[in-house]
């Protein structure tokens, strides 16, 4: 009888041998092989170790880059960078404790619920919490160890002169990168190019070690500008007292130096703090005397006459009758505020007569006019440097109707800005050449544009100093010591829908140089929408002048060209001769 295998108790031993032995050798087999391939790797192939032990720990980190600083023509810095710190989160990382979050929600002042929501939204790697924070600030919230949580270095643009420089200098974007002004116009000489190192990162994020500086960051280069900063202050500080005085809806002020064609003040109101974002408001931002375009009104008057005195059609003492005060040019008429009778072509610039100066146009051939105008930069962009830029409006000559050939003797039909205004108004300071502008310090001489012969700028300039005489429409632009010369205007705002002119909006403006004897400075100023009963340019536009370039000749030590009396101070209450608008 034979026994079944599985019940003999040797045979069950055997096999129970032979799977402890099987199972031992196969352990002992593998703990061969592993030791094997650790010597071998540690040994003979560590580099494959290395390389990805430092792929764990080890980054590339950017360095920011610096950027150019901006300066006024003195040196005075304008626009700098200040090292700030920017927080992010990975959520995919984050660990925070409610109580972690109400810490962090206090620090950078948001909701807590809100920070809640971004560290529990574990779809993102990348989250933002607060760019461009105070590296105090930030030193407090990495303080706080929070898994996810990161720094970088970066830079932020501060504005020493904050609005009053606003419109110029412009602003950067939370990446440093230039949006308006001067920042944007020489963002590719102001911007460094960042560098780059290896640094060793632990499991939290945080560099622990700099290992190398791959590549150096490279600041961006430094920037002189063609501005006087106590010019500049000056300027905006006489415009905002205006513009509140007379409840002006805006205003801007030009102020240039008549022979190397410098911006050495450029001014608006509103305006806008470049270093506080929240204050930014759209009626604020616009570089009105850049940007915008207005009908300039009388101011034309003297690049009218200068063309017709270079077409031979007037001189200065050339009468002509204004008869009853009005003028008729087909079915339209054109009138002065009051009957001023004969008037020789310099007492029609010092009375400002839209009469006289409609019938100067029709005598002469429109195409005279326009070349002049035309050479004065009017209709073309005047290459300043600054963004937004416009032409204005300047149709061609071919299509003037005669109604418009004398309406744009007075500066009605046509527009410009009042940078391109002032700037034509270097040609009376320059023996009729216009230099070219600039919002950069000039080293060398100024290239220039011949506007009209310099007989004709030498004349005009004559008559300009008449406008700010007694009988005159702007006594109020004199400065005491010197002898100064300009033009006022005072023209209807043109309706924005349905064509025509308000009836009871204007746009005041006067635009002058000194020393009239040896022109040095051109300053405009355009007062918009001015309330009250003063609307005119003699009374709104030239106090502003008057201060404005009293304290330009003074900063920039131009020597006096008059005696220090009453008839070159401005008159405490001689009366202003109105213009017609």
């Amino acid at each position: 009888m034979s026994v079944p295998r599985k019940s003999h108790t040797m045979l069950h031993l055997d096999l129970q041998r032979w799977r402890m032995r099987l199972t031992l050798a196969l352990l002992f087999g593998g703990f061969a092989a592993l030791s094997v391939r650790a010597v071998y790797l540690q040994a003979w192939h560590n580099d494959f170790l290395n390389e990805e032990g430092e792929k764990r720990v080890q980054r590339v980190a950017p360095i920011p880059a610096y950027r150019g600083v901006i300066s006024d023509r003195r040196g005075e810095p304008v626009a700098v960078s200040t090292p700030v710190e920017t927080i992010w989160v990975n959520p995919r990382q984050a660990d925070a404790s409610p109580e972690q979050i109400k810490a962090l929600a206090t620090i950078l002042e948001r909701d807590p619920k809100q920070l809640a929501h971004v560290f529990a939204d574990k779809s993102k790697g990348f989250v933002y919490l607060e760019r461009q924070l105070e590296p105090p600030k930030a030193r407090q919230i990495m303080a706080l160890n929070l898994a996810g949580v990161f720094s970088k270095p970066e830079y932020r643009r501060y504005y020493p002169a904050g609005e009053v420089m606003g419109h110029v200098l412009g602003i950067t974007n939370l990446d440093d990168k230039g949006q308006e002004g001067v920042e944007l116009a020489f963002q590719s000489w102001l911007a460094g190019e960042a560098g780059a190192q290896r640094v060793v990162r632990d499991r939290l994020g945080n560099v622990v070690e700099v290992l190398e500086q791959i590549k150096p960051p490279k600041p961006g280069r430094d920037l002189v500008l063609s501005l006087n900063q106590h010019i500049q202050y000056l300027a905006y500080r006489e415009l905002s007292d205006a513009v509140t005085k007379h409840n002006a809806r805006a205003g801007s002020v030009v102020v240039l130096d008549a022979r190397t064609g410098e911006i050495l003040a450029l001014a608006n109101t509103p305006s806008f703090n470049p270093n506080s974002r929240a204050t930014y408001r759209p009626e604020g931002l616009r570089n009105r005397a850049v940007t915008d375009v207005f009908e300039p009104g009388s101011t034309m008057k003297p690049l009218l006459v200068s063309a017709a005195l270079d077409a031979k059609v007037v001189s200065p003492e050339t009468t002509i009758d204004t008869g009853p005060g009005w003028f008729i040019v087909g079915d339209k008429k054109i009138t002065d505020t009051h009957a001023k009778g004969v008037l020789s072509v310099s007492q029609a610039i010092q009375v400002s007569s839209n009469v006289a100066a409609a019938k100067i146009a029709l005598e002469m051939r429109g195409e005279d006019y326009w070349r002049l105008l035309t050479r004065a930069g009017l209709g073309a962009p005047p290459q300043s440097g600054l963004p937004g830029e416009v032409n204005g409006r300047l149709r061609p000559f071919a299509s003037w109707r005669p109604i418009e050939k004398a309406t744009m003797a007075y500066g009605h039909g046509l527009s410009v800005s009042l940078l391109q205004l002032a700037h034509a108004y270097t040609a009376f300071a320059n023996q009729g050449v216009m230099p070219a502008l600039t919002t950069l310090r000039r080293e060398g001489a100024a290239t220039g544009v011949r506007v009209m012969s310099a007989d004709a700028a030498n004349k005009v300039l004559a008559m300009l100093e008449l406008v700010t005489q007694n009988g005159g429409t702007a006594p109020m632009a004199r400065v005491a010591g010197y002898r100064v010369g300009g033009k006022t205007g005072t023209a209807h705002k043109f309706k924005l829908s349905g064509g025509g002119y308000e009836s009871d909006k204007y746009v005041s403006s006067f635009v002058g140089l000194a020393p009239a004897s040896n022109p040095r400075l051109v300053v405009a100023v355009m007062i918009d929408e001015p309330g009250g009963h003063d609307y005119y340019g003699g009374l709104v536009a030239a106090p502003v002048f008057s201060r404005v370039m009293a304290g330009a000749l003074r900063f920039m030590a131009v020597p006096p060209d008059t005696r220090f009396d009453s008839d070159s101070a401005p008159p405490g209450e001689a009366p202003v001769i109105a213009e017609s608008v």
